[in-house]
């Protein structure tokens, strides 16, 4: 069998293993975090999360960048331990800021991007996926598989830059895809602009979701879209910049789409409530930090390589 299609299967199983052992172990130190009765349909839609990355691996599955070495083996444990520690200090009640309402910021975000765009598709997938588990048992408020299955597709995506050539044309390329996901969405708030915010958390009062998005959070796609074309078009001569932040925007609107779709049949949320409930509020204030975050990490990263030779 192709070493390469081994180390892709493998490293997807280590990472629908690690969920099974959070999932299993986590109730045994906090109560919060047992799975109620939607635990299957969680790992089946878990299940078709990877199922995806096998699909987007076998289409492309000639590329080297799925190649998976020891050299990428250590990225990845070392991508999903910062993303955990990371997550669980901004997402816990650590840094909690209750007067900032409905906007989850999350910097943490912009590591499964960038190692997605500096380590390849794989690293990226396991970081944002196996980090972002870790991260919700740290913090203690539940575990959602599907979520962090949806933040492993963001760090893939981020990955796939590579696949081209030509990184010029494949930025005019998702620039196009991620202008039409970030109009559909900002549309749907519109027609539904008194649904509830589904990531809100005041933890005062221990409570989710108890007041409307703001008219900003409902922009914040097409916000979040004008800043990347910003940071594009500034570092126009920086094509790997300006390629990542671009990737970057593309994996955060596919995969937390995808974690918040896959809640239609989950908690059984209706279309608009699970995009203008959850989507936003996630992947807007998500933008303004792979705006911001990724060209830096990227800089330092190109700035390391030239000081070791590569």
């Amino acid at each position: 069998m192709n070493k390469k299609l081994i180390s892709v299967v493998l490293s997807l199983v280590a990472v629908l293993a690690f969920f099974a052992a959070v999932a299993l172990i986590g109730p045994l130190f906090n109560e919060s975090l047992k799975l109620d009765e939607t635990a299957l349909l969680r790992f089946v839609f878990v299940a078709v999360g990877l199922l995806i990355a096998f699909v987007v691996y076998y289409a492309t599955r000639e590329h080297r960048m799925w190649e998976v070495g020891t050299r990428e083996v250590v990225y990845m444990a070392i991508g999903a331990a910062l993303y955990a520690i990371f997550s669980y200090l901004f997402n816990g009640t650590v840094f909690a800021v209750p007067s900032v309402s409905q906007v989850a910021l999350r910097p943490a975000i912009a590591i499964p991007m960038f190692f997605g765009y500096a380590f390849g598709p794989v690293v990226g997938l396991f970081t944002g996926a196996v980090g972002n588990m870790f991260g919700d048992a740290l913090t203690g408020f539940g575990l959602s598989p599907q979520w962090s299955v949806g933040n492993g597709l963001v760090g893939m995506i981020a990955g796939l830059v590579w696949l081209f050539s030509d990184k010029k044309k494949s930025i005019n390329t998702v620039l196009i895809v991620s202008a039409v996901l970030a109009a559909l969405a900002t549309i749907v708030y519109f027609l539904n602009p008194t649904v509830a915010n589904m990531t809100f958390f005041d933890p005062e009062n221990n409570i989710f979701g108890d007041q409307t998005i703001s008219l900003f959070a409902g922009l914040s796609a097409v916000i979040g879209f004008v800043l990347v074309l910003v940071v594009r078009f500034a570092f126009n001569k920086n094509i790997n910049i300006a390629a990542a932040v671009t990737w970057a925007m593309l994996g955060n609107f596919v995969g937390i789409g995808f974690a918040a779709i896959s809640d239609i049949w989950i908690n059984g949320f209706s279309p608009a409530v699970a995009i203008v409930g959850e989507f936003l509020p996630s992947a807007g204030p998500n933008m303004l930090f792979a705006a911001i975050l990724v060209p830096i990490l990227v800089v330092a990263y190109e700035a390391v390589q030239r000081q070791s030779g590569r």
